[in-house]
């Protein structure tokens, strides 16, 4: 993880400081500060940090080392914005396969736009962290996914058992600029920035056909969307949401309706003492003047001590605990967050994949099953780690088994043991006892 230097964190501190301190203030001269070669570096870094992929310019981050490297690159990057010379180019279309067979749409800046973007959002994002509530979790400093949960199981403890599960329709895809871009202004009134926000929002989005590019979307007429995979793209669709937080707050929602406000970008729910129809219309209105919809297929209405609910990856449920008799927010790794990482160490496994050496098998299972942990070993996801784990060495002895023409399962046990596949193989142990938190104490 990239330490931000200390003359930035100073500039963010300020700008934070002052924007709590003065909620109308609008910042007027920001943009002096994004072409600093500093933030421009620091920005570059991150970036590059984050590995993505080459944009529509076929430029990666090797070429750009292997072409003057990183100082040269911030160097012409300064000079342009200087200039004001600045113009972003189109965004490379690529589709992600979901879960449930379906693809969703990402969109690839160039590099060169990635860093521009990186350092807008180090300079306006302290201004609107300042604002947000602590309803919203999403793409926050000093805040994750775990605290969204923490928040649920909380707010599940405290009698809050009616939970309106909500998904809003092609998020995304539907965000009005202009409503956008007059949320923004409501803290920046500097004009060069607000500019190159329309610019990335308006971008052209192309897709490879062939050995051509074509045109799909975006444009100059383009009212609609910020493309998902831009820097800057989760910074202001949360932004955008918090229209609905603020109104949420400052109208005393939780007194008048017992209800809590659970935001983790796009993603929300709202978990209810009592009647849940006042909170359900309240968030329809508010959608509504922001030009958006819930998605009423997929949102549900749930009483949690009768069924469960899926947010984050996670499944909530009120159940009783079997050595106090007592309820409970029972909170694990979803049925279907274990299903995708089943079917990628299946994936990894397969037979077609003997070609490949053992170390470099054993490498990829590893980064799987070591990152899926890392963000699920939390709270009670015991059992499930451990048919993830089961599965995983199974899976493994299965491959070896193929791969060395072992016939028999007693004789794969036998030479693939445990032991071998840890301490020989260095497989990843996937843990399973789960970290004892808040909820479970208060059991």
């Amino acid at each position: 993880m990239l330490l931000t230097p200390d003359r930035i964190r100073t500039l963010q501190r300020k700008l934070y400081c002052k924007a709590k301190q003065e909620p109308d203030f609008r910042f007027y001269s920001l943009y002096d500060k994004v072409y600093r070669a500093d933030i421009l570096g620091h920005a570059y870094r991150l970036a590059r940090a984050n590995k993505g992929a080459p944009g529509i310019d076929g430029v990666s981050f090797k070429s750009i080392e292997k072409d003057g490297g990183e100082i040269k690159f911030v160097q012409k990057l300064e000079q342009e914005l200087k200039e004001k010379q600045y113009r972003c180019q189109p965004v490379r279309r690529v589709w992600i396969p979901k879960p449930d067979g379906s693809q969703r749409p990402l969109g690839i800046p160039t590099i060169r736009d990635r860093v521009v973007q990186m350092a807008v959002k180090l300079v306006i994002e302290p201004i609107f962290e300042a604002d947000f509530c602590d309803s919203s979790y999403g793409f926050r400093p000093k805040r994750s996914a775990h605290d969204a949960v923490d928040a649920i199981s909380e707010a599940l403890l405290t009698g809050h058992r009616q939970v309106v599960d909500a998904d809003l329709s092609k998020y995304f895809d539907t965000i009005p600029h202009s409503k956008l871009l007059t949320v923004v202004a409501t803290r920046i009134a500097d004009k060069e920035i607000l500019s190159l926000i329309k610019q990335w929002l308006k971008a052209p989005v192309v897709e490879q056909d062939g050995n051509k590019h074509r045109i799909i979307g975006g444009g100059k007429k383009n009212r609609l969307g910020t493309p998902q995979g831009g820097v800057i793209s989760p910074l202001l669709a949360n932004l955008y949401l918090h229209l609905l937080d603020r109104i949420w707050e400052r109208h005393d929602l939780p007194r008048f309706y017992g209800g809590r406000l659970v935001r983790y970008a796009d993603d929300f729910v709202i978990l209810c003492k009592g009647k849940i129809d006042a909170p359900i219309q309240m968030v329809k209105m508010v959608l509504d003047r922001c030009e958006l919809r819930l998605n009423d297929q997929k949102t549900k209405i749930i009483n949690a001590y009768q069924d469960s609910f899926d947010f984050l990856g996670f499944r909530f449920q009120m159940r009783r605990s079997p050595r106090s008799g007592k309820w409970y927010p029972h909170t694990e790794p979803s049925k279907r967050s274990e299903e995708r990482i089943k079917a990628t160490v299946k994936r990894l496994t397969h037979r077609r994949r003997t070609p490949v050496s053992v170390p470099d098998l054993i490498d990829e299972i590893n980064y799987a099953t070591q990152g899926w942990s890392a963000y699920f070993h939390y709270q009670h996801s015991t059992k499930v780690m451990a048919r993830v784990k089961w599965f995983t060495e199974e899976r493994v002895r299965k491959h070896l088994c193929v791969r060395h023409k072992v016939r028999t399962r007693t004789n794969g046990y036998k030479r693939f043991s445990t032991d071998f596949l840890y301490n020989k193989l260095y497989l990843y142990r996937i843990p399973t006892y789960a970290k004892w938190k808040r909820a479970q104490a208060l059991q």
